[in-house]
């Protein structure tokens, strides 16, 4: 009996959506499936990690029985994209086994039980919700999240956090060597509330959201986070630790200030790191009379020098600083000009968008 027939891009698009968290090789090997759920022509894809859980259905699936089923996410995913445009699949059970008929091609996956797959509990403390454009949110942790630490011993910074207070809700990514803020207005007045967001949470949001103006309803507990658009739910567990006070990392006062235009700054940074040490990438930056020099040495006593004009009449800074977390961060920031702030070669210096105080970048010096 066939369980699901249907066209190959109404079952790969959803496909898509959720296989994103699934890790092929898992301690658990059924987190490496998707769970199948068919009741009459609604068909619902549900994965999880444990710590994040994506949901999503499609309609139109004929078939002439209901049922649930786990499959290979992947090995699913890949047949499906090999598969011509506008092929007709079906898929059937067969003994434990699923069986996928599309043309003259055939194919049989082994499956685990339906009863086994792991869901999420959801938490049913008290939540509060808000909703943004898909576009707004994405752009918010877009400016940011290149600055989450991967593999930090100190959890707490492989992760975001968002802070909703009030009508504000701002992003936060550090991983101790630079610290990105991003904030936008939300509709509604609600309690401060502080919230990480795990890595792969992030990731997955900023490639799920379309950069549209279709809605985004977030809501949250004391310990979940659940983002619903379009036909998705993702829910994510937050990490639990005390995030660094981000406001004392943002330097309040600087005293030295240059214009610059952006994609000026990334070509000349791009160019300068071409020479750069691979491991440390570091760059010397050296501010003069209505100068801006980036030199970059090597190993093999190797130099690049690139020299851009600015408006600057202060004491000379020469200082280091790692050239891929400048560049992470203006190849991030939608802007004509940034502007660059300076104390001193020792101490943050800040990046900033001119005339808008919505988005923050500190980045720490380094020793070359």
């Amino acid at each position: 009996m066939a369980l699901i027939k249907s066209q190959r891009e109404t079952l790969l698009a959803p496909l898509q959506s959720v296989s994103g968290i699934v890790e092929r090789r898992h301690t658990l090997p059924i987190l490496s499936n998707v769970l199948l759920e068919k009741q009459g022509e609604n068909l619902t894809f549900l994965a999880t990690d444990i710590e994040i859980q994506i949901t999503t259905h499609t309609q139109c699936v004929n078939g002439e029985e209901n049922g649930a089923v786990t499959v290979g996410a992947k090995k699913l995913q890949d047949i499906l994209r090999s598969l011509p445009e506008g092929t007709e699949v079906t898929l059937s059970l067969d003994d434990k086994r699923l069986q996928i008929k599309a043309g003259k091609s055939r194919f049989n996956l082994q499956t685990l039980p339906a009863d086994d797959f792991p869901r999420m509990a959801l938490s049913e403390g008290e939540s509060r919700t808000f909703t943004v454009s898909q576009r707004a949110f994405r752009q918010l942790i877009g400016k940011t999240q290149y600055a989450m630490a991967t593999q930090d011993v100190r959890y707490y910074l492989n992760g975001m956090m968002l802070l909703v207070d009030g009508k504000e809700l701002t992003s936060v990514a550090t991983d101790g060597h630079r610290l990105a803020f991003a904030r936008m207005e939300i509709e509604g007045d609600l309690p401060r509330q502080e919230m990480i967001l795990p890595r792969k949470t992030v990731l997955e949001l900023n490639r799920l959201l379309s950069d549209s103006e279709e809605p985004l309803n977030v809501s949250m507990t004391s310990n979940q986070i659940c983002f619903s658009f379009g036909s998705v739910v993702l829910v994510s567990k937050l990490i639990d630790g005390k995030f660094p006070d981000f406001e004392r990392v943002i330097p309040a006062s600087l005293r030295h200030h240059i214009r610059i235009n952006r994609l000026q700054l990334i070509q000349a940074m791009q160019r300068a790191a071409i020479l750069t040490i691979e491991k440390l990438r570091g760059v010397r930056v050296i501010l003069g009379e209505n100068t801006l020099k980036i030199i970059a040495a090597n190993a093999e006593q190797e130099e690049a020098t690139e020299e851009i004009e600015v408006e600057y009449a202060g004491e000379s800074i020469d200082a280091g600083f790692n050239v891929g977390y400048l560049l992470d961060m203006l190849n991030n920031v939608q802007a004509d000009e940034v502007q660059w702030s300076f104390n001193d070669a020792g101490s943050s210096s800040l990046l900033t968008v001119p005339e808008n105080t919505q988005f923050k970048y500190v980045v720490m010096p380094m020793r070359i």
